[in-house]
């Protein structure tokens, strides 16, 4: 029988929590998931009982779910807490161990998942704090009595905060307990990459640059600065808040080796090979394949970047990136790999574009002019959000006369599945935590060759003084990023 698990979600006053945190945990709970009870205990400074914490989350409950949170809610308690105060750690110990026995189960068999919805400068001093009083130490790959702790992102804002991060949470932790998360794992569309490319005959022995011309990676976004988003974002930019992470990780699943099997550390080491082969950028590479743009006032926004709530009025942060990336290894060797992600752009969406090479000849049309590009024929798109799928371009033979040729399209959706809504990616990225599964979770080596990459990027433009280009709110980006396409290689997706 699977003992009790308990889930310790540190900020638990925090608009996460409420908005994705404990709805994951509902669902999971609605749909019978868990292999054992549950216990959730939220956490943070601000003083509340147990019926106020659970009064503030029922806001957050859709209507057709209010039943099954009627049965779940009982399950949720509360615990005012500081982490720098020894006292009240000893507090939250005894009221965890409390909670177990009242439970019938020893504390020592339970395991605990402490999930970090914190400021990343309380990362460290947290875990220190669960240290000192015994709360994260337990045997390694524990069954039972286990101890995990979730790290929000952003883990590190560079190479170097990132390395000291890590290496203050080794001084606690051992690899296995740490789960650094980045929510776009979690969604279904992404794992799907995987079962896509190596479960699939038709594509694997096509995947690699034989066969590809280019691999497009757009991460788009309608959204702004909206509230005061724009205090945090100025600090960050395209760069820190989408590049390193969410970006990087879709690349490294598209572009990996087949895992020698789907183990945790099988899978993880091929993502971080890939991102160690990034080629990193000198300045003048970056001046030459690397884009940034700040959006500007349009018929669609009022404001530019730099009149919005918390933004400095010189700011040069970006929030529009593109690039021109290669990955040197066998591989993929010479294929561009085109990523970019923007803010207050003309629609919302996340996809992968592998666009193949032209047949070497045209048999229906001979040999083109030189100026002339010929019509790329092929193409396979991922399409990760808003729309969630798989389409396949070709050409076929319009009906009638001669031999005229058009794009058709296969297609998959998700919705046909008719299994309901995809699940929200913290459902699953939560449950793989609770049952120890670190395979869509961050491995530390990981996160560092990620920051390697894209400090390389920031240094150039600091050594150039690189220019931020504009682009007006609600278009397509800056025209000039269409330059990172050479040739007759096309230019970037308008999505799906």
């Amino acid at each position: 029988m699977a003992r009790l698990a308990q889930i310790v979600i540190f900020g638990a006053s925090g608009d996460l929590t409420a908005r994705k945190l404990v709805p994951a945990l509902l669902r999971n709970f609605e749909e019978d998931n868990f292999r054992g009870p549950i216990q959730v205990i939220g956490v943070s400074r601000t003083e509340k009982t147990d019926a106020a914490w659970r009064e503030e989350l029922s806001s957050w409950i859709p209507e057709s779910q209010k039943a099954v949170w009627e049965r779940f809610k009982p399950l949720l308690s509360y615990k005012s807490a500081d982490s720098a105060d020894p006292r009240q750690i000893e507090a939250l110990e005894g009221h965890l161990d409390s909670l177990a026995l009242n439970a019938g189960e020893e504390p020592h068999h339970v395991g605990r998942l402490f999930y970090l919805a914190l400021a990343p400068g309380l990362f460290a001093p947290t875990v220190e704090a669960l240290s000192k009083q015994g709360l994260v130490a337990c045997e390694p790959d524990a069954a039972e009595g286990w101890r995990r702790v979730v790290v929000e992102k952003p883990f590190g804002t560079d190479l170097g905060t990132a390395q000291t991060l890590n290496h203050l949470l080794y001084r606690h932790l051992r690899e296995e307990q740490i789960f650094r998360i980045d929510h776009y794992l979690g969604k279904e569309t992404v794992q799907n990459i995987l079962s896509l490319r190596f479960q699939n005959a038709i594509f694997e022995p096509l995947w690699n640059r034989k066969h590809v011309e280019s691999v497009e990676i757009s991460v788009c976004e309608t959204v702004a600065m909206e509230g005061k988003r724009g205090a945090y974002y100025d600090k960050a930019g395209a760069s820190r808040d989408m590049m390193q992470n969410h970006v990087l990780q879709v690349l490294a699943l598209i572009a990996m080796e087949p895992p020698s099997s789907m183990r945790p550390d099988a899978v993880r080491n091929e993502k971080v090979k890939v991102l160690e082969s990034l080629r990193s950028f000198t300045p003048a590479e970056v001046h030459e394949h690397v884009v940034r743009a700040q959006y500007a006032k349009s018929d669609k926004r009022e404001r530019d970047y730099r009149d919005e709530y918390g933004v400095a009025e010189d700011s040069r942060t970006e929030t529009y990136l593109a690039m021109r990336a290669l990955i040197d290894n066998w591989r993929w060797s010479g294929v561009p790999f085109l990523l970019r992600t923007g803010k207050a752009l003309h629609k919302r969406f996340t996809e992968v574009v592998l666009r193949f090479r032209t047949p070497p000849l045209d048999l229906l049309n001979g040999p083109l002019p030189g100026d002339v590009c010929p019509l790329r024929p092929n193409d396979l798109r991922i399409l990760v959000q808003p729309d969630e799928g798989v389409r396949l371009s070709f050409l076929v033979k319009r009906p009638g006369a001669g031999m005229v040729m058009q794009h058709s399209v296969l297609g998959f959706d998700y919705a046909d599945l008719g299994t309901g809504p995809t699940p929200d990616a913290y459902q699953r990225l939560l449950l793989d935590a609770i049952n120890g599964n670190p395979t869509l979770f961050i491995r530390g080596d990981e996160v560092e060759a990620a920051w390697r990459f894209v400090d390389a990027i920031r240094a150039g433009w600091e050594a150039n003084d690189e220019p931020v280009h504009a682009y007006p709110a609600g278009s397509k980006g800056p025209a000039i990023a269409n330059e990172l396409f050479h040739g007759c290689e096309g230019i970037w997706s308008e999505g799906p």
